[in-house]
């Protein structure tokens, strides 16, 4: 076996992709496989319902598999929709010829609507054919009718139709709980010849709140079938499986599609490592902190600066926290410079470091020399002093510097360069509305925080901005799965410590 599995899937086409064919490709290569396929049937068919169904030649499936197999080391089959007796026995002859390794049969016989699917003949040469099958995957209905009985009411009586069913065929049974009743949704895979009871793994769990079901046991067995080539072990394979069919349920309603039972989301673990256009990586950050933006837009801070309101304690306190906060950030755009992978990102990030220490904690310095407090005020912006005069970081500084010191640690320069961004762009775009209101008013020359407002006026921070956006972008569209996801986390986190930042004034000064 390569490193990747190689499985052939054999059932019908779904031309609205979310089951048959189309559905066992994607689950084969969101489980890390190389996909296959031959065509029993073509059917014509949405989220709605199938309306026509065609079935090619059987001797048209033979010369598929002959040609699928003549050339490629197949690691596993997974077998779904045959469409007559014809068909099955065609398969059935294959698989004694070439005997894969793992052989997952999903045995379509019942439809939804409870209607047989299949004419007594093929019913009969669908049971022959289980003895080729290493795992047998029926749901509740066609677990009954291979057996030739009703259908399970219980948990308890759905097992023992799997251990009976295991015992004509010699080979596995995946018995499914979706179709029971109640909030819980088991699943176990029952062998016959293991055990007293025969169960060789049950994993519980609860049933996804969706009407996006269409397709859900094509995409369990061929998803099986493929990690199975891998573990080689079905209890695992089933707990890898059962996992990430439950996010891909949960996920299915981001598809959108049809207005039927819709499909899973078979890539729901992998939309972060999709390729990325310049700047959409960072555009979904902005996104995702639309409603925290928003929350700081609505700060009294904001508004109170803006109209000039805000108590000088209120404003002293925010300008030596932010000296303070400064002082630790540029100890960690020092780190973003001595982890980014080009000379451009380093000599910016080492620039930002210095503008903070150099520039913008001078600024803030010689705006606290330059308006004094009243002794009752500088006792009140003295909050986070520990009484000592000597301030010190307040409970929200010391926790963002924290946030970023922990993102810093991490070593990875995408996930830092995000934890970084909001206290570049968030101020940025803070400033700049409040900049512009500001230089709108006729009095702006009397507002008693207008000098400081102007400051937000500066071109080369707004530059800087956009740079750091831009080199965040990049780091994201190279940024693995696993990245993306901590960036987003890093991002938003530190977003969060923006509001409360602005925020900290009224709570602790």
């Amino acid at each position: 076996m390569g490193s990747v599995p190689r499985v052939l899937s054999i059932a019908g086409s779904d031309p609205s992709g979310g089951a048959g064919i189309q559905a066992d490709l994607k689950s084969i290569a969101a489980m890390g496989g190389y996909g296959m396929c031959a065509i029993t049937a073509l059917t014509a068919q949405n989220t709605r319902g199938v309306t026509a169904v065609h079935t090619p030649p059987a001797d048209f499936l033979a010369a598929q598999l002959e040609a699928v197999g003549s050339d490629i080391q197949i690691d596993a089959v997974k077998i779904g929709m045959l469409a007559d007796a014809e068909v099955i026995r065609t398969v059935a002859a294959w698989l004694e010829r070439a005997r894969p390794a793992v052989v997952v049969l999903d045995p379509v016989m019942v439809a939804t609507s409870g209607d047989r699917l299949l004419a007594a003949d093929a019913e009969e040469a669908l049971r022959d054919l289980l003895a080729h099958a290493h795992l047998v995957t029926p749901n509740l209905p066609e677990l009954g009718a291979l057996l030739g009985e009703a259908t399970a009411s219980s948990w308890e009586e759905a097992l023992d139709q799997g251990r009976r069913l295991s015992e004509r065929t010699g080979g596995a049974v995946l018995v499914k709980g979706g179709h029971l009743d109640g909030a819980a949704c088991p699943d176990a895979i029952v062998d016959a010849r293991r055990g007293a009871d025969g169960v060789l793994v049950q994993l519980d769990g609860d049933r996804v709140s969706t009407r996006n079901t269409h397709g859900t046991g094509c995409s369990l067995s061929s998803a099986l079938a493929t990690v199975q080539v891998r573990t080689g072990d079905w209890a695992r394979s089933l707990a890898v499986v059962k996992e990430w069919l439950r996010g891909a349920l949960a996920a299915s309603g981001d598809l959108e599609v049809g207005g039927g039972h819709g499909p899973v989301h078979h890539f729901h673990h992998l939309t972060g490592s999709v390729p990325l256009a310049e700047g959409e990586f960072t555009d979904g950050l902005w996104r995702d902190t639309a409603k925290v933006r928003a929350e700081i837009d609505a700060l009294p801070f904001v508004a109170q600066l803006d109209d000039g309101t805000l108590s000088q304690a209120h404003f002293a306190y925010y300008l030596t926290q932010d000296a303070l906060y400064l002082n630790g950030y540029s100890r960690v755009l020092a780190r973003a410079s001595a982890l980014a992978p080009t000379e451009e990102e380093q000599a910016f990030w080492a620039e930002g470091a210095r503008v903070c220490l150099e520039v913008e904690a001078e600024l803030h310095r010689t705006w606290l020399s330059r308006h004094p407090q009243p002794a009752h005020d500088a006792a009140a912006a003295g909050a986070g002093t520990g009484g000592t005069g000597a301030a010190v970081p307040g409970p929200v500084t010391k926790a963002y510097v924290d946030h970023l010191l922990a993102a810093s640690a991490s070593g990875s320069y995408a996930v830092l360069a995000a934890a970084a961004l909001p206290c570049y762009w968030i101020y940025a775009e803070v400033g700049a509305a409040l900049h512009a209101r500001h230089a709108a008013r006729p009095e702006k020359d009397a507002h008693p925080y207008g000098a400081w407002i102007g400051t937000y006026a500066d071109e080369g921070f707004a530059a800087a901005t956009r740079r750091a956006i831009a080199f965040t972008d990049a780091a994201g569209r190279r940024a693995s799965v696993d990245e993306r996801t901590a960036m987003r986390e890093a991002f938003a986190a530190s977003a969060v410590y923006e509001r409360e930042f602005f925020d900290a004034p009224r709570r602790f000064a």
